[in-house]
C-alpha cells in the first residue's frame, strides 16, 4: 500500500468531473487500498479519488473511532434525497483546518459497487449522508466550500495559498 497525496484547494485539478470506474479490478482494489491508508494516516472519514488526483468515481468512508469499518463506493449514484435540510459541521481534507457549516439532505438512498464489483444500495441519515453527499461533490468537482458566501471563500483561498508558501 502507499500513501497517496492529497490536493489542496483551490488546486484546478478538484474541478475536475471524475468519470465511472469500467472494471473494478485489481488496479481499482489497490486504490481503494492506498485510498483508505491515505485518509487513515491524515486522519480524516472519507476520502474521493478525485482529491488524489485520480478523476474515477470511488469513495472511501470510515466514521468508525476504531478505523475498521470501511465501506467503499465505486460509480455512486444518489437514488433517493429526503428529510429536512440540516446544517452539519464540515471540514475536508484538501482543505485542511478550515470548518464550517453546510446544510444538506439529511437522508440520502444510495446505489454502487464494492470492491468486489458487487452492486448494492445503502440508506444512510446523519453524518453518513453527510458524508457520501460531501464526497459525492468532489466526483463533481465540488467542494463544501462552494456552498459558503463569496467572502468566505476568498478568505479560504488566501489562506490555503499562504500554507502553500509556508516552509514545512
Amino acid at each position: 500500500m502507499a500513501l497517496l497525496t492529497i490536493l489542496h484547494y483551490p488546486d484546478p485539478r478538484l474541478k475536475k468531473v471524475a468519470k465511472p470506474v469500467l472494471a473494478v479490478d485489481d488496479r481499482i482494489r489497490r486504490l481503494v487500498r492506498d485510498m483508505a491508508e491515505t485518509m487513515y494516516e491524515a486522519p480524516g472519514i472519507g476520502l474521493a479519488a478525485s482529491q488524489v488526483d485520480v478523476h474515477e468515481q470511488v469513495l472511501v468512508i470510515d466514521l468508525s473511532e476504531t478505523c475498521d469499518d470501511l465501506r467503499v463506493f465505486i460509480n455512486p449514484r444518489i437514488l433517493e434525497i429526503g428529510g429536512a435540510l440540516l446544517p452539519h459541521e464540515e471540514g475536508c481534507l484538501s482543505v485542511p483546518g478550515v470548518y464550517d457549516r453546510v446544510e444538506r439532505p439529511e437522508r440520502v438512498r444510495v446505489a454502487a459497487l464494492n470492491e468486489r464489483g458487487e452492486a448494492f444500495e445503502l440508506e444512510a441519515e446523519g453524518l453518513l449522508a453527510v458524508c457520501i453527499q460531501h464526497e459525492m461533490d468532489h466526483l463533481r468537482g465540488r467542494l463544501f466550500v462552494e456552498y459558503l458566501s463569496q467572502l468566505k471563500q476568498n478568505r479560504i483561498k488566501t489562506r490555503m495559498r499562504k500554507l502553500e508558501r509556508e516552509p514545512v
